[in-house]
């Protein structure tokens, strides 16, 4: 009986060691994300509603650029960054004079604070800013070009780049990180068959990257589709719309309008259901893949 009082208690003690984090979460994170999505299904009257927000957000100001922009930006960078960054990590991969230095340069963005990061874009997009500087200094240009006029489809495009820049090296040092995996050997018996430098990327080291590529790539999806910071603190708001940046906009920009608050939490809802949505989407399609590869290989 002692024994059996004992083993209960011993089993008992991890869930009684994380009772404060439950505890925690379930103050400060779950009892808010519950009140929120409340506060999606409840209309302007304090009724009970399944579509009257979602039906006041597809009618507010900027709404299909915010979709178009978000799924635009999403895809442009996921491919660029991946694009930049297998590239990379490719060629440090081969350990070639000077390889340290190129790793140290291409790691720089990555140790820059997001607010900085958008300081030192928007000191250089304004007119007199330090681009338009060197690229008078270099010849390349006649006159200030006012970067900070773009609007639509460039802003977005704009913003592409600089998150290009920011986010490339943590993608790099992902498929870093995956290449460990691939052994000299493999290369070596690959050239003794007679592969060329094309079939052992496309058989041999994608393959081997692939648990790494799956795996960044949904967190570089998720955070591209909650894209809002920079574009916020480089533009500011409406300039080049977003999901998120909706949020932020109908609760920091606008909050004593009636109908910001329900437009802040349905906006937020609806992204979540756009990333959970894409990365069940990328998952299924990657293991088709995965089981299609598997089934020719046999």
């Amino acid at each position: 009986m002692n024994e059996k009082k004992r083993l209960i208690s011993k089993n008992a003690t991890p869930y009684i060691l994380l009772a404060p984090v439950f505890l925690y979460y379930a103050v400060f994170w779950l009892y808010p994300v519950l009140a929120g999505v409340r506060e999606v299904f409840i209309d302007m009257n304090g009724r009970f509603s399944l579509t009257a927000n979602f039906k006041m957000m597809a009618e507010s100001a900027l709404f299909t650029e915010s979709v178009v922009n978000t799924a635009t930006f999403a895809a442009l960078s996921v491919l660029l960054q991946y694009f930049f960054a297998l590239l990379l990590s490719i060629l440090l991969a081969r350990k070639f004079r000077g390889a340290k230095l190129l790793m140290f340069i291409a790691m720089i963005p990555m140790a820059i604070t997001p607010t900085a990061t958008a300081i030192i874009w928007k000191t250089g997009l304004v007119k007199d800013g330090w681009i338009n500087s060197l690229l008078m200094y270099l010849g390349l240009i006649k006159k200030q070009i006012v970067y900070m006029n773009v609007e639509g489809m460039d802003a977005v495009l704009l913003l592409v780049l600089i998150d290009t820049w920011t986010v490339t090296p943590s993608v790099m040092v992902i498929l870093i990180a995956g290449l460990q995996g691939l052994q000299v050997e493999m290369k070596e018996a690959a050239y003794t068959f007679g592969a060329n430098k094309l079939q052992i990327l496309k058989d041999i080291t994608l393959p081997i990257l692939r648990p790494s590529i799956t795996t960044s790539i949904i967190m570089r999806m998720i955070a591209a589709l909650q894209v809002w910071s920079i574009a916020v603190m480089v533009l500011g708001y409406s300039k080049a719309p977003f999901l998120v940046e909706r949020v932020a906009f109908y609760k920091d920009a606008i909050p004593g309008v009636d109908t910001s608050s329900k437009l802040a939490f349905t906006y937020s809802f609806m992204t979540t259901i756009v990333v959970l949505a894409a990365t069940v989407i990328y998952l299924r399609v990657s293991n088709r893949g995965k089981k299609a590869a598997e089934r020719s290989e046999a």
